[in-house]
């Protein structure tokens, strides 16, 4: 581990990569082991943009989180498959706009749950707080983020990056349509996914690859696909698209597709 960590969890498998370290990595962060960086720069060298798909999630992130907490009045969040944390995670980018608002994180990877209850701190007048749950325990999860959020207010559900993990799609399905009943109108979803829209057969042989040593397989799915999840939302524009392009930044510059694909849709 570039940065060692003090009192490890005992149950964390520093020889197997895990796709959060993994995702760490690719964003420039220290915690992460041999066996993650081995796997990133096996990865590299079937999906060079690696890298550029990583930074375009994580300023998706921000953005979305930006037009929720700022323009749709948003001010509370359950964010499921937190990731280790790096610069403009929900809650300091929601707190940003509005100091009040209420993250509740959701992971079930020990070294996560360790650095977000370290370094992951909210404003004296919002509430950050984190649950240790599969994203498949919706019912655990809802019961504990009840603690946090009033679920009689509209919410915005984050599920970035977290989908991939659960292969089977009426699994996926059945877990975004429960997070959805228990949000009143008014709230929304946003999610990212990678797909095979960018880079085809490399970009699958990249997950192939990575899924033969990774501890947390994942699989891609079309655009098509991502807009099922979508099927109950009013999906706001620019749609399904890549994460480069949505709402991206006033600038000169053109927006290269990434891998990773977006949506946002709001509850009616």
């Amino acid at each position: 581990m570039s940065n060692p960590t003090p009192d490890l969890p005992h149950q964390i498998d520093t020889s197997v990569p895990h796709s959060a370290r993994f995702w760490d990595y690719l964003l420039g962060g220290k915690d992460n082991f041999a066996a993650d960086r081995e796997a990133v720069r096996q990865a590299l060298q079937l999906q060079p943009d690696l890298r550029e798909v990583a930074r375009a999630d994580r300023a998706f992130l921000a953005r979305v989180v930006r037009f929720l907490a700022g323009e749709a009045g948003i001010r509370q969040f359950l964010d499921i498959g937190t990731g280790l944390p790096t610069v403009d995670h929900t809650h300091t980018v929601a707190q940003g706009i509005a100091p009040e608002s209420r993250t509740v994180y959701v992971d079930n990877d020990p070294i996560v749950l360790l650095h977000a209850q370290a370094l992951l701190v909210g404003t004296e007048e919002g509430s950050t707080e984190y649950i240790d749950a599969d994203a498949r325990d919706v019912e655990r999860i809802l019961a504990k983020a009840t603690q946090t959020i009033d679920f009689g207010q509209p919410v915005a559900v984050m599920m970035l990056g977290i989908l991939n993990f659960i292969l089977d799609d009426d699994e996926a399905h059945a877990i975004v349509d429960r997070l959805l009943d228990a949000v009143p109108a008014g709230s929304y979803l946003a999610l990212a996914h990678p797909t095979a829209e960018v880079g085809g057969v490399k970009t699958e042989e990249a997950i192939q690859k990575l899924n033969e040593t990774s501890a947390t397989p994942q699989k891609l799915r079309s655009p098509r696909e991502l807009a099922r999840f979508m099927r109950r939302l009013e999906v706001l524009e620019p749609g399904v698209v890549s994460c480069s392009r949505w709402r991206p930044e006033p600038k000169g510059d053109a927006c290269p597709d990434v891998l990773q694909y977006c949506a946002v849709g709001r509850k009616v």
